[in-house]
């Protein structure tokens, strides 16, 4: 039985360091944890000579690849490069190879993850990304672990904090979304071309992976309905808020007799929801189990430490199943085969907002449409605009499907009394 692990670090950034810093700190808890020692035998870097905010010994880093992946001594692969092609044949290439691996890679998860846990199973080692989705949360742990003996029918929450910040600003400091971009991009929260957060991507990718664990069913990126938040204004937060609402985008997964839907969209919540509280740069995730009920998970979603300390919780149950001598029998294959629901088995309440022409019976034209499609409404406001001949109709509705909402959206699009459909969101936790 082995004394020493040795660990090989493919990526040396933000999140890389975080990880060797934990591994030389930690050194006591983690031998006590797994019963032997860890080391960092290489690390694959850009630059050799980069200032770092770990220190780790010349020999200990390398430029060449093979160097990490191919080392007979390495134990196991801690992946925290980005990137996918070039990663996913890194990954491949070191599953071939026998050693186990730690990812933090919600891309890489969330396109190939399937093909990556059948290479690791193939093989007889370990996968782990714990750290592939809302950074220091353990939620993929607690779904796959803690609720295993559940049935979950429903995952709902905020996993992406660069537009959990830009909606906070917006809400309570009456922010534009363009100066609040800036300021998470001057912070750090948002990269210079922020569209995989705006526009939904990097939720979505999470979202896939944790209704895959949660669904026990194969759920891809195409399978999820996607909209970011570039489109959001000042005039729909402030309307939500009046209305009783916060903005916030929500990962949606639902299943509901077999049948699920997956979703990222910004969204309204009743302001005295626990998901409306989380501010800043936080992520939370509420799941529903037919037995636990309603459990939420709430912390850091990205950040140096609390990553890494995601990614080295993996690396100690990996050491431990090293030891055990139950490598690569953790993989929990797909249970069910996937059915997705159709637009009309989706049910909602939606917030809609119009410029309406100030025209006789207009207003009693549009109530009518949405009665003609069977949409009810629970609430409606018409107000002045300071353009002339216009109004502003904002419409809150009662549960409803989404084919029915759709229709009348086109319907409304269509009728000339309608000058602009300035907005439509989903309203949840009601």
């Amino acid at each position: 039985m082995k004394n020493v692990v040795s660990v090989g670090l493919l990526g040396l950034g933000t999140v890389g360091c975080g990880v060797a810093r934990i591994i030389k700190d930690h050194q006591e808890e983690l031998q006590h944890q797994t019963g032997c020692a860890i080391h960092i035998k290489k690390a694959l870097v850009q630059h050799l000579e980069k200032e770092r905010d770990v220190q780790l010994d010349p020999s200990q880093l390398t430029l060449h690849a093979e160097e990490v992946l191919f080392d007979p001594e390495i134990d196991v692969i801690v992946e925290v490069m980005g990137g996918i092609e070039q990663t996913r044949q890194y990954v491949l290439d070191a599953l071939r190879h026998k050693k186990h691996v730690v990812t933090a890679n919600k891309d890489l998860i969330a396109l190939h993850g399937a093909e990556l846990l059948q290479a690791a199973q193939n093989n007889g080692c370990d996968l782990y990304y714990e750290a592939s989705v809302a950074g220091g949360i353990p939620i993929i742990r607690s779904l796959v672990e803690g609720l295993a003996s559940d049935r979950i029918v429903k995952i709902m929450g905020i996993v992406n904090g660069t537009t959990n910040y830009i909606l906070t600003k917006m809400s309570k400091e009456g922010a534009t979304y363009e100066d609040a971009l800036r300021e998470a991009q001057e912070l750090g929260y948002a990269e210079a071309d922020p569209s995989a957060d705006v526009e939904g991507w990097d939720a979505a990718r999470k979202m896939a992976i944790l209704s895959t664990l949660g669904f026990l069913t194969n759920v891809e990126l195409d399978d999820v309905s996607v909209q970011g938040i570039s489109q959001v204004t000042a005039e729909d937060i402030a309307y939500c808020s009046k209305l009783g609402y916060t903005m916030k985008l929500i990962g949606i997964a639902q299943r509901d007799e077999g049948r699920i839907e997956v979703s990222v969209q910004p969204a309204l919540l009743p302001h005295d929801h626990p998901l409306a509280a989380v501010s800043n740069e936080y992520n939370a995730v509420y799941v529903y189990g037919e037995s636990v009920g309603e459990t939420m998970f709430y912390g850091p979603g990205a950040g140096q430490l609390p990553t890494a300390t995601a990614v080295v919780s993996d690396l100690v149950t990996v050491v431990k199943h090293m030891r055990l001598g139950v490598s690569g029998r953790s993989m929990v294959a797909p249970l069910y085969d996937k059915q997705l629901k159709k637009d009309e088995e989706i049910f909602s309440k939606y917030f809609l907002r119009l410029h309406l022409k100030d025209k006789t019976g207009a207003f009693a034209r549009i109530t009518s449409l949405f009665s003609e499609h069977g949409v009810s409404l629970e609430r409606i406001l018409q107000l002045p605009l300071k353009e002339a001949g216009l109004a502003e109709v904002v419409v809150m509705t009662h549960q409803t499907n989404k084919k029915a909402f759709d229709d009348v959206c086109r319907a409304l699009a269509k009728m000339d009394v309608i000058q602009a459909i300035k907005s439509r969101y989903r309203v949840e936790g009601e």
